[in-house]
């Protein structure tokens, strides 16, 4: 296979990938929906960050210990099935709790929690303890490495190619969301939509337990 075949190939897969409903797109969409710009950009470099030290330990071959090591492969599961639970389960709770319009109102115009670290380390945290992405390394990157080519170089330059394809289409929910967020600003919009998002995240994390 071809340089050129093959990224055009590699482009087709991850690009399905990226737009493909999950839980990154969940989280990019909650967070740029409740106004806090900063921290849906923070939690987009983190997600496209862990993309690539996945795709930098697939190209080294350390990746290939998660296939290989059944111990290694469940360790990774059960603690993004944790996260995601607890993750989920907060949004929901937070939104059973909260005494009143008020306070959620006064809330909404503070700055607080819109940092772009704080979303980065939480965009991080997610792919980093999401293994299938891992095993999706390892049984597709290679693939598109070209006999000859040098796999490291090769395996980043891909990876770099799937974080562009994440950029162009988080910024595109960024934007989509923007649209919303007048609406999203009404108190009881706003436990609507963490209700939505913390339950389609437990969800997921329930859906990684079941999963071989």
């Amino acid at each position: 296979m071809e340089m050129g075949t093959a990224l055009w190939s590699f482009v087709l897969v991850v690009g399905l990938l990226t737009i493909t409903p999950g839980i990154d797109t969940a989280l990019v969409l909650r967070t740029a929906a409740l106004g806090r710009r900063r921290r849906a950009w923070g939690v987009v470099l983190g997600i496209q960050t862990g993309t690539l030290l996945w795709g930098a330990l697939t190209s080294l071959g350390l990746t290939a210990l998660l296939t290989a090591s059944q111990l290694a492969y469940e360790a990774l599961r059960w603690a993004g099935v944790a996260y995601l639970v607890w993750l989920g389960g907060r949004m929901v709770w937070d939104t059973l709790r909260r005494s009143g319009g008020q306070a959620e109102g006064a809330d909404a115009d503070q700055p607080v929690g819109d940092g772009m670290f704080p979303g980065w380390r939480q965009g991080l945290v997610t792919n980093l303890l999401n293994p299938k992405v891992g095993v999706f390394y390892v049984a597709v990157l290679p693939q598109f490495i070209p006999a000859g080519a040098p796999q490291f170089t090769t395996g980043v330059l891909l990876a770099c190619v799937h974080i562009l394809l994440g950029l162009v289409w988080s910024t595109a929910l960024i934007a989509l969301a923007r649209t919303l967020r007048g609406q999203l600003q009404r108190p009881a919009a706003r436990r609507v939509l963490d209700r939505i998002t913390g339950t389609v995240i437990v969800g997921l994390g329930l859906r990684l337990a079941a999963s071989e």
